[in-house]
């Protein structure tokens, strides 16, 4: 009980170095709340410190490393097949679109379609459903397509194919997200859709010759970026697949199963970290370091140079908000090395890294909310009319958007929550891993004070970055 106090004393000094103005986001304005913003993160604050005393009381045994599964059915081959066909013409319907329709974002379906229904959507639904991409993911099915009528012609398989390398690891799709994001918060043609049609077939090369060489299966399990966001999210929902069969199984079980591959970390931080930069760019300390900026890279020149000294001023700040997020973890992990019982640093680092995926889900929902629920009914117009050229296709053409659906109070109380359960969920994984690793339960209950620390720290991160752009 002395060393939480001392814990949850360290959580509240930390909370107490946000700045109190900085606490909405999107179209939540806080003046709106009954109840003042300081009072939310000093709650999230005590929660988190009761949930920690709730699991060093009553959950003394592992429960989620083996929790059963239930087989609920057979996926017939053909639905597979047909989900991949979809997944290759919606691929090239979204590659048409972006060079042949209306070059202006608003009016072509692409960029809504990129930045809300597939960074978005396919997260939010993948952590409800399970990973269903996995069985649309268009360059997979035209790899295996093409593996399967080429592969009588090549009998010994690809000559220049390698074994995939045990330090690569997750390495690829870590550094594959950072430049997404960058892509989308720096690129001053990010919204043009024959540069995201581009890029689409730029990004499917690149999978291409990675399954080229290290094999399908292993390349898009650990070197494709959206495959394995998606397939880290899905091991959050009570839904997934063993083979052709459904399982049917407690949220949270399949992340301990979670590989602890090189490069798990560095990839659970891009995920964290890049989303944390998104919501600090609308933030009012973000206007105010733009003119530092500016100093240095000269980025309000005119002309192309200027608009790439932005990219490049954008890539090092991105960077290091990820750099601070690996760090805060690593503080951590740091602090369990000295329980004894021999455990090595990176061994500790990538077995507890599952801990960080319903924090980083948390930070989706948190941050993207507002834009999936308002720029997500943009799809019923851009549906009827994908090329921008005036048809309706659908009758829906002519649908708005209907920015009175949630209230801002109510969007604000929903961010917290889920910033909240987020945070209690990676408490829970990390208490349960904890009780794996430690073979004296003390040591698992001592370790955990620092993954307290960890998550307090990562709670009032959020609640900062929900900054009220009214100010």
């Amino acid at each position: 009980m002395r060393r939480a106090a001392a814990t949850l004393s360290l959580l509240l000094v930390v909370q107490l170095a946000i700045p109190a103005s900085s606490f909405a986001h999107g179209l939540v304005n806080r003046r709106d709340l009954p109840l003042p913003p300081w009072l939310f993160a000093w709650a999230a604050i005590v929660v988190l410190v009761a949930s920690f005393l709730a699991l060093s009381s009553l959950w003394r045994t592992p429960r989620l490393t083996k929790a059963p599964t239930r087989s609920l059915t057979r996926v017939p081959t053909a639905l597979d097949l047909a989900c991949g066909v979809f997944g290759v013409l919606l691929f090239a319907f979204v590659i048409y679109c972006g060079f042949a329709g209306n070059q202006v974002g608003v009016e072509n379906v692409v960029p809504t379609f990129v930045y809300v229904v597939f960074w978005v959507g396919i997260p939010v639904t993948s952590a409800l459903f399970g990973n269903w991409f996995s069985v649309f993911n268009p360059w997979v099915s035209i790899a295996r397509c093409v593996t399967r009528f080429a592969g009588g012609r090549l009998p010994d398989g690809l000559p220049w194919k390698r074994d995939y390398p045990e330090w690569l690891g997750r390495w690829p799709a870590a550094i594959g997200l950072f430049v997404f994001v960058l892509v989308e918060l720096a690129l001053p043609s990010k919204t043009d859709p024959s540069t995201l049609a581009t890029l689409a077939i730029v990004y499917a090369i690149v999978q291409w010759i990675g399954m080229s060489f290290f094999g399908i299966d292993e390349w898009t399990e650990k070197g494709d970026a959206f495959a394995g966001y998606f397939e880290l999210f899905g091991r959050i929902a009570p839904i997934g697949r063993n083979g052709k069969r459904l399982i049917l199984r407690a949220p949270l079980t399949a992340l301990p199963s979670l590989p602890a591959l090189a490069g798990l970390v560095a990839m659970l931080a891009v995920m964290i970290g890049t989303t944390s930069f998104d919501g600090f760019t609308n933030g009012q300390l973000w206007q105010t370091l733009l003119p530092s900026l500016d100093s240095i890279f000269s980025i309000y020149g005119s002309g192309g140079a200027a608009q790439g000294n932005f990219v490049y001023a954008a890539g090092i700040c991105m960077f290091l908000m990820v750099a601070l997020v690996a760090g805060l973890y690593l503080f951590g992990v740091r602090g369990m090395t000295g329980l004894g019982e021999g455990h090595k640093f990176k061994e500790l680092a990538r077995g507890f890294a599952h801990s960080l995926v319903p924090i980083a889900f948390a930070y989706v929902v948190a941050h993207y909310l507002t834009l999936l629920l308002y720029q997500g009914q943009a799809m019923f117009h851009l549906a009827s009319d994908p090329l921008g050229r005036g048809s309706d296709l659908f009758g829906t053409a002519s649908v708005a958007v209907d920015y009175s659906l949630v209230g801002g109070g109510v969007m604000w109380y929903v961010q917290v929550v889920v910033l909240l359960v987020g945070h209690v969920a990676g408490l829970v994984l990390a208490h349960d891993r904890a009780l794996v690793v430690y073979r004296d339960p003390r040591h698992a209950t001592q370790s955990q004070y620092w993954m307290l620390l960890v998550m307090g720290c990562f709670t009032s991160l959020a609640l900062w970055l929900l900054s009220d752009l009214a100010q």
